[in-house]
C-alpha cells in the first residue's frame, strides 16, 4: 500500500494506473462506517484509495479541530488489511499553504440545516472535496449518506464544476441499538451513548407515521422534536423535513421524497442523524 503525502505524487500514481479508481475520502479515526464505504469502492473499482485528512476549513471557531479523535497508526493499519491500494495523507500546510486564499461556496444548498448551525463548515468541505478530486482523479467517490446534506453539496459542485467523478452515496452503517455511526461517537459517555439511541428511535416514530398516511412536515417534526425533548440528556438543535433534492423546507403535506433530519447535543457531542421519506427512499 503505497502513502502518498503530496498532490504531485499523488497526480503522479494516478498517472500510471490506468484503471478504474474509487476514493473514499475520510477525516480518519476509522469506523465500520468508513470501512464499508472503502469495501465498496474495492468491490466496484480496479484500484482504490483513501485519503485521511482532518479538514481545518470544515471546523467552526468554537468547534472540536484540536481535539478531533485521530489515529493515524491504527487508520493505516485497517487499510492495509482491506487491501486499499493507496492512501493520500496530505498535511495541512500541504492542502492550505501560506497565502492560501481560494475556496469554493456551493450556494443554496449550503445555507439551511448544518449551514445554519455550522456557517463556514460547508465552504470547507466543498473546498477540500474539490482538492481531492483534481489530486486524486478518481473515476468514483464514496461518501455516506449519515451526511445527507453533505452528500447533496458535493454531488452539487461536482455537477456545477463539470467534475468527472461519480459521486456515489452508501447507506448509513449503525452501531447495535441504532446510532449512526460516527467518529464523534467516540466522546460519549456509557450514559450518553445510551441516551443517543433517542434520534434513531424518533425517526423510526415518524418514519412509521409516515408509512401509516402522516403526511404533514409539521406532525412529523412535532413528533421527533417530542420524542428527543423527552430524552433529558439530548438537546435539540433542529428537526427538518425538507424537499430531498433541493433542502427547501416543507411546509403543508409532503408530496414527493422529504428528507427528515436532526441534529442533537449530548453533553459536549454534537450528532446527526436523517431518513428519507417517500418514493425511492
Amino acid at each position: 500500500m503505497e502513502i502518498l503525502k503530496t498532490p504531485e505524487e499523488m497526480r503522479a500514481w494516478r498517472r500510471a494506473l490506468p484503471v478504474s479508481l474509487g476514493l473514499t475520502p475520510t477525516m480518519g479515526y476509522l469506523h465500520e462506517g468508513h470501512l464499508s464505504l472503502v469495501r465498496r469502492s474495492l468491490a466496484e473499482n480496479e484500484a482504490s484509495v483513501a485519503s485521511i485528512f482532518v479538514n481545518p476549513t470544515q471546523f467552526g471557531p468554537n468547534e472540536d479541530f484540536d481535539r478531533y479523535p485521530r489515529d493515524e497508526e491504527g487508520d493505516l493499519r485497517q487499510l492495509r488489511e482491506l487491501g486499499v491500494d493507496a492512501v493520500y495523507l496530505p498535511s495541512v500546510e500541504t492542502m492550505y499553504p501560506e497565502g492560501y486564499q481560494t475556496y469554493v461556496t456551493v450556494e443554496g444548498l449550503s445555507q439551511g440545516l448544518e449551514g445554519r448551525s455550522r456557517p463556514v463548515h460547508f465552504r470547507g468541505v466543498a473546498t477540500v472535496v474539490t482538492k481531492l478530486l483534481i489530486a486524486v482523479g478518481p473515476d468514483r467517490a464514496y461518501f455516506g449518506k449519515k451526511d445527507a446534506q453533505q452528500l447533496r453539496v458535493i454531488r452539487r459542485l461536482a455537477r456545477d464544476l463539470d467534475l468527472p467523478t461519480e459521486i456515489v452515496g452508501c447507506d448509513t452503517v449503525r452501531e447495535e441499538g441504532g446510532l449512526a455511526m460516527s467518529s464523534r461517537n467516540a466522546y460519549l459517555s456509557r450514559e450518553q451513548r445510551a441516551a443517543a439511541l433517542v434520534l434513531s428511535r424518533a425517526l423510526a416514530e415518524a418514519e412509521a407515521r409516515f408509512a401509516e398516511g402522516v403526511r404533514s412536515a409539521e406532525v412529523l417534526r412535532v413528533i421527533v422534536s417530542g420524542t428527543v425533548g423527552a430524552e433529558p440528556q439530548g438537546e435539540l438543535d433542529y428537526v427538518s423535513v425538507a424537499d430531498s433534492e433541493t433542502l427547501a423546507e416543507i411546509e403543508g403535506d409532503i408530496e414527493g421524497v422529504a428528507l427528515l433530519s436532526l441534529a442533537a447535543r449530548f453533553g459536549p457531542v454534537r450528532l446527526i442523524d436523517n431518513v428519507t421519506l417517500g418514493e425511492g427512499a
